[in-house]
């Protein structure tokens, strides 16, 4: 049995319908259902009988205590997070309030769950938690790639928060023991991806002939992985990764963010030609930068390469020709998502 916090959000849904399509472990989803959370994500496997979910906040100890007490897991596997850039920037109190206090929580009761434990349960218990490259700051085009000794440097109260979390993390284990694994990835994307980050606004927005909203002048750098690389990656870090150790993940796949929405709106113009013959790329349309918006993430996945013998699957252009032919058969999920926001 293991925990996954966060179970109904783009990345947590997508480990879990890994998970149970390579493993008849069961799997216990806690959420507690924001507007990123959709269950809906997970309706295939409603039924199975290695899953279960439960409407819980990371932050109600009571009822985290319980669950373990209930299920009494071999490990935790925390994706719960508030994780849009803007959001944070706007209202930080959740990001706070989740992101600290949440993993704050999560820790405590784990650990009070783990002390419980025989000595052979104990060496067999991992506390996972997912974490970003964003808390490593910003590079310039010429700087090597992030590393797992690069200093933390965050720069918006979204990356802040995940740093803390981390730090609260590594306190844990040094200070209690507690056996803990930290990973940080680049930008994911892939299906059930919430349609206000990037990939998944320009094709719904595309579709819509709405503009493709671009910050500055789309010079900005990521790093991009293929939600499902992530998941095996995870799995691959909670199997054989070395309790204490953080490993980052990423796809090898630098790209601008301009060069992005135009892979989409050229790919659009095969797939999904407008009416009136005009290509996607009309509706580019540059907007005023992001506050503190950081310039280039790049992710060195080295060590996961060399310890774990994880890399990923997916090219770039093999996961945005799978995402895109999601969005497309799927337009309704879309719709759906954006309704229960506007709510």
């Amino acid at each position: 049995m293991i925990f996954v916090t966060g179970g109904a959000g783009f990345i947590g849904s997508n480990f879990i319908l890994n998970w149970l399509q390579n493993s008849n472990e069961q799997v216990v989803n806690i959420d507690k259902l924001t507007y990123a959370g959709n269950l809906s994500n997970l309706e295939s496997v409603s039924k199975n009988e290695s899953y279960q979910f439960s409407r819980t906040d990371i932050a109600d100890k009571e009822k985290i205590l319980q669950l373990f007490r209930e299920f009494q897991p071999r490990a935790i596997l925390n994706f719960a997070a508030e994780s849009h850039v803007d959001r944070s920037i706007d209202g930080p109190s959740e990001f706070i309030q989740t992101n600290i206090v949440g993993t704050f929580n999560l820790l405590e009761c784990a650990k009070s769950y783990w002390q419980t434990l025989t000595e052979s349960q104990k060496k067999e218990f991992r506390f996972l938690h997912i974490s970003t490259d964003e808390v490593y700051g910003s590079l310039d085009v010429e700087d090597p790639a992030f590393k797992e000794t690069t200093p933390f440097a965050p720069n918006s109260p979204y990356s802040a928060s995940k740093a803390s979390s981390d730090h609260l993390v590594r306190a844990y284990h040094h200070t209690y023991g507690l056996p803990v694994l930290t990973t940080n990835c680049s930008n994911n994307y892939g299906p059930f991806q919430f349609p206000e980050k990037l990939i998944p606004l320009v094709l719904h927005n595309a579709l819509k002939y709405k503009d493709l909203p671009i910050y500055g002048d789309g010079s900005n750098i990521r790093d991009w992985l293929y939600v499902t690389d992530h998941c095996e990656a995870i799995t691959c870090v909670l199997k054989n990764g070395r309790i204490g150790e953080t490993y980052n993940i990423g796809g090898w796949n630098e790209k601008k963010n301009l060069d992005v929405v135009d892979t989409i709106c050229m790919k659009l113009d095969q797939l999904r030609p407008r009416s009136d013959g005009k290509s996607y790329l009309t509706q580019k349309k540059f907007v005023t930068d992001r506050l503190g918006h950081d310039k280039r993430y790049a992710i060195d996945a080295t060590k996961i390469q060399h310890e774990l013998g994880w890399k990923p699957k997916e090219s770039f252009e093999s996961g945005i020709a799978k995402t895109i032919e999601w969005y497309l058969e799927n337009t309704k999920w879309v719709e759906a998502v954006l309704a229960k926001d506007s709510q």
